[in-house]
């Protein structure tokens, strides 16, 4: 019997291809013991469970980036942390420990280093984080995203995945009557990750009468934070076209199955699920850190598979102009998706979890 231990949180780029190596492990060695780290302020306290695995909640380590009060407590947090990682990972009698990088990752990392159990990394971002900066040094196997990613013994696999996104199930039809969509309308997908996007919002409600005008369908994925039931209810446009506002897909395969083009943010999950999807996005890179959204869908841009817009750019006229200039356009469209199929590896979560299985 193997006991792994996976580390990651905070947001979907880290949970989802977590989960995704999951299954991938049960499913090449069924007797496989899983326990999955994250933090109480996460998304992982949600989707980790619901998708049937074990939890456990250790305190989280910000690393803070100006002198305050978080940095001063930083030893003793770290501390506290390491120390409650290395309970788990001995309750768990862990073989191999994975990270995914984030905050929850370092604590961990340095718990099993201590340990001295195998770690295997996982990079989503073109640009390395910290954690896995510093997970990646003398891990037993070091996995990128991205080619460019500059990480220690780095081997490019691409982004693990839900199998539902790499072996779709549902046909165009079927995902949009699940959405209650019409079937043979041109689909605009509208998401800022799991979190929403309140820029790319309110840019889409602002442009949302002249979609609907142009025979466009609108599924806006709002995020549960921006969503409000006495505001956001289904428009129907007098081209009969329909705008469907929802809070959240829990299932995001079949809302790229559903859609012709997506408006979102460019989180390595994003880029890549798309790409995989051949859904072709209109990038609005979201303008923090240094920049590694934007770097994000660079390749696939210049390729011609996606748009990219700035943020400080997106307006209800410039949205409006780009999806109904590449919906209207049925041969640009077929070739972005084309491209974004040809673009990156689908099978990553099944390498990923064969690596796992060989550093045991």
């Amino acid at each position: 019997m193997t006991s792994v231990v996976l580390a990651g949180g905070g947001t979907a780029g880290h949970t989802s291809p977590l989960i995704a190596t999951a299954k991938a492990l049960q499913a090449a060695r069924p007797d496989v013991e899983i326990v999955c780290v994250g933090t109480a302020k996460g998304l992982e306290t949600r989707v980790i469970p619901e998708a049937g695995l074990d939890l456990e909640l250790i305190t989280p380590v910000p690393l803070p980036r100006t002198l305050n009060l978080d940095l001063v407590k930083l030893p003793y947090t770290l501390t506290r942390s390491v120390l409650e990682s290395r309970r788990v990972i001995k309750r768990a009698r862990a073989d191999v420990v994975v990270g995914f990088g984030g905050y929850v990752s370092i604590p961990v990392y340095l718990a099993a280093r201590l340990m001295r159990v195998p770690v295997v990394v996982h990079e989503a971002n073109k640009i390395a984080g910290i954690a896995n900066k510093i997970g990646a040094k003398g891990s037993r196997f070091v996995a990128t995203t991205f080619a460019e990613t500059q990480l220690p013994g780095g081997r490019l696999i691409g982004m693990p995945m839900s199998r539902t996104i790499t072996h779709p199930t549902v046909g165009a039809a079927e995902a949009r009557a699940q959405f209650g969509l019409d079937p043979e309308r041109p689909t605009l997908l509208v998401s800022g990750g799991s979190q929403g996007a309140v820029r790319i919002n309110e840019a889409v409600e602002a442009a949302r009468d002249d979609l609907l005008a142009a025979g466009i369908q609108v599924l806006h994925v709002l995020g549960p934070k921006n969503f409000d039931d006495a505001v956001h209810a289904v428009v129907t446009g007098e081209s009969g076209a329909q705008y469907r506002p929802v809070a959240f897909v829990s299932d995001m395969a079949v809302a790229y199955a559903a859609a012709d083009l997506m408006v979102g943010r460019a989180g390595a999950g994003t880029v890549m699920e798309t790409a995989v999807s051949g859904l072709p996005v209109v990038f609005v890179p979201l303008p923090w850190g240094n920049g590694e959204q934007g770097r994000n869908a660079a390749e696939l841009v210049a390729a011609g598979g996606g748009v990219l817009v700035p943020d400080a750019e997106i307006s209800a006229a410039r949205l409006s102009s780009v999806v109904t200039e590449i919906l209207g356009d049925p041969q640009r469209l077929a070739q972005m998706s084309a491209t974004c199929r040809d673009m990156y590896p689908a099978d990553a979560a099944e390498v990923l979890a064969a690596a796992i299985i060989d550093a045991v």
